[in-house]
C-alpha cells in the first residue's frame, strides 16, 4: 500500500486595507505569479467604513520581502499586510482557584490540540499548583493579599515579562485588571466569562439564575480592554436548561460551556482566523 505524500506546509496571509474594485484579483495574482498555490481564501468588506479583510492560506516557497513588496504596490495606500507560518504561539495561562478551564487547556496542550506552547501558569491563589506540575509546567504564585493592586499587577507582569508571551489567557483569573496592565497586551489578553440572557452581575450568580427561572446559560470568551467584560468577542454558545436544575447544576453546566468556548476561542486566535476591528472582531471560520 502507498503512503500518502505529505502536505506542504502552509502559511497565512493577512490583509486589511480600504476597499477598492478587483482587490481579490490583484493580491491572487501576485500569489500565482510567484507560482504559489491557494489552499483556503476567505474575504469580507465591513461597509461601515468600507474596509477589505482577507485570509488566505498558500503554500510554496517565496521571500517574504519580495512578496510582501509586490503586494504592498498593489494595494491601497497604508495597507496592512502580514504573513504568518501558523506556528504554535507562546502563551502564559493565568488563573485563581477554578480548575475546570486551566485543567482543560493543560490536557489540550498536552495532546498537542492548542497550537501552542504554554510556558507557565500564574495564580494568586496555591491551589492550581499541583495540577499545573503534573502536566510539567512553571507554576507562579502570585499572592495578592496584603498588596494594592498596582503592586500586585507589577509582580505578575515580571513574571510574564521573562516569558514573554505573545498571548495572556486569563483561565478565571478572578482579579479585575487595570486599564494599565491590559495596555502591555493589546489584543493579546484573552479571558471568558458566564453570559445569562438576561445577564447576572456580582456575586452568585447561577444562584440568581436559579431564582430567576433562567431558561438559557452561555460563555462568551472576548480580548480585554480597559472597559470591564467590554472586549471585542471571540467567541460564544449557550445551552438550555430548565426549572428541574440545581443552582449548583446550572454552575455545573455553566463550567462546562466556558472551558469549551475559551478553548474554541484560542483554536480562532492561534490559527490566525481573527481580525480585531475597532471594538469587534472579525472571523475566518
Amino acid at each position: 500500500m502507498s503512503v500518502p505524500a505529505a502536505l506542504p506546509a502552509s502559511h497565512i496571509l493577512l490583509i486589511r486595507c480600504s476597499d477598492e474594485p478587483g482587490l481579490v484579483f490583484k493580491i491572487t495574482g501576485v500569489l500565482f505569479a510567484h507560482g504559489l498555490n491557494i489552499i483556503r481564501n476567505g474575504e469580507f468588506v465591513e461597509r461601515a467604513d468600507n474596509t477589505f479583510f482577507m485570509r488566505t492560506e498558500f503554500a510554496g516557497p517565496f521571500e517574504a520581502e519580495t512578496l510582501t513588496g509586490e503586494l504592498r504596490q498593489a494595494l491601497p495606500a497604508a495597507a496592512d499586510i502580514r504573513l504568518s507560518d501558523n506556528r504554535p504561539k507562546n502563551i502564559v495561562l493565568m488563573a485563581t482557584k477554578e480548575h475546570h478551564c486551566l485543567s482543560e487547556l493543560l490536557v489540550r496542550h498536552a495532546f498537542g490540540e492548542l497550537n501552542a506552547r504554554v510556558l507557565a501558569v500564574i495564580s494568586n491563589y496555591p491551589k492550581l499548583g499541583d495540577i499545573t506540575r503534573q502536566f510539567g509546567l512553571p507554576f507562579h504564585h502570585v499572592s495578592h493579599e496584603g498588596q494594592t493592586r498596582e503592586a500586585h499587577e507589577q509582580e505578575v507582569l515580571a513574571v510574564l515579562a521573562g516569558y514573554q508571551p505573545e498571548f495572556v489567557v486569563l483561565a478565571k483569573y478572578m482579579r479585575i485588571l487595570s486599564s494599565e496592565f491590559v495596555a502591555h497586551y493589546a489584543n493579546r489578553l484573552i479571558n471568558i466569562h458566564h453570559s445569562f440572557l438576561p445577564a447576572f452581575v456580582g456575586a452568585s450568580p447561577y444562584a440568581q439564575a436559579y431564582a430567576r427561572g433562567v431558561k438559557i446559560i452561555g460563555a462568551t470568551a472576548h480580548f480585554v480592554n480597559e472597559q470591564l467584560d467590554q472586549g471585542p468577542i471571540i467567541a460564544q454558545s449557550v445551552i438550555p436548561i430548565d426549572h428541574t436544575q440545581s443552582a449548583s447544576e446550572m454552575a455545573q453546566a455553566g463550567r462546562d460551556v466556558e472551558k469549551i468556548v475559551l478553548a474554541r476561542s484560542l483554536q480562532l486566535v492561534f490559527a490566525e482566523q481573527v481580525f480585531v476591528h475597532h471594538n469587534k472582531t472579525i472571523i475566518f471560520d
